[in-house]
């Protein structure tokens, strides 16, 4: 669905939120998890959203990534109003648009890494021989060209992560959305996982990291920090930063 432009959005804007705001019945009270958060992402940025406990950056996670709709105010994805869709029109939208990386991965056990990536490409109805081609391609770009028919008992955790981050690329999102990537990783493994995160960054690619993580945070080209459901601080990284400072 398109309609006019949003407010305080810029022809390249990826993403704009515009006087977001979410409210959840607890207990016979409303609670107020985003408080009008406006925001506006470029393509090819890499943000970092971060936060205490409570500040709603799952919250502001799962209306980014269409898993749920604000209660209030106007959510822009690549030109398209998508906060007045109903679920089956943002199904579609998460489908084509944006590709998911969890700390638990989420693969298939009995498939192999293959077929794990494949899983979008199916549920898009695309015929096995060009899914086939897109999910190699996306394991190679990943460096897992040897562990394409390995199934994830017989891979590490970083191999693991790594087929999430290739099945979330399968598709060719917009977005790539990685909530706490590096969470369930040894320091080692989690860095080299960052390192292929700022490799796709560098090849074009959109990443929104949500991670509590300040040393994560930091290699992003830009940070958004919430508390109590509003944006406290924006901050653009400088290089001297991004090699491992903190805030």
């Amino acid at each position: 669905m398109r309609g006019t432009a949003a407010p305080n959005r810029s022809p390249d804007s990826l993403i704009a939120l515009c006087g977001i705001e979410r409210d959840f019945a607890m207990q016979g009270e409303i609670v107020r998890a985003l408080r009008g958060v406006d925001i506006a992402i470029e393509r090819n940025q890499f943000v970092a959203i971060t936060g205490p406990s409570g500040s709603g950056k799952s919250t502001l996670m799962n209306l980014i990534g269409c898993l749920d709709a604000p209660t209030r105010g106007e959510y822009w994805l690549d030109g398209s109003l998508v906060s007045s869709l109903g679920e089956a029109e943002l199904a579609r939208v998460r489908n084509r648009k944006i590709g998911f990386v969890f700390q638990s991965y989420n693969l298939l056990p009995r498939a192999t890494a293959l077929g794990n990536v494949e899983l979008p490409l199916v549920y898009a109805g695309m015929g096995k021989g060009e899914r086939s081609s897109l999910a190699e391609q996306a394991l190679v770009r990943v460096k897992l060209a040897d562990r394409m028919r390995h199934r994830p008992g017989q891979l590490s955790g970083g191999q693991r992560q790594r087929v999430a981050i290739a099945r979330a690329l399968v598709n060719r999102p917009s977005i790539l959305l990685a909530d706490e990537p590096t969470g369930n990783l040894d320091s080692r493994t989690g860095a080299e996982i960052m390192e292929l995160f700022d490799e796709l960054h560098d090849a074009g690619q959109t990443v929104i990291l949500v991670t509590h993580e300040a040393d994560l945070a930091v290699r992003a080209q830009r940070r958004l920090h919430l508390r109590d459901g509003a944006v406290a601080r924006d901050l653009e990284s400088t290089p001297v930063e991004a090699g491992g400072g903190g805030e």
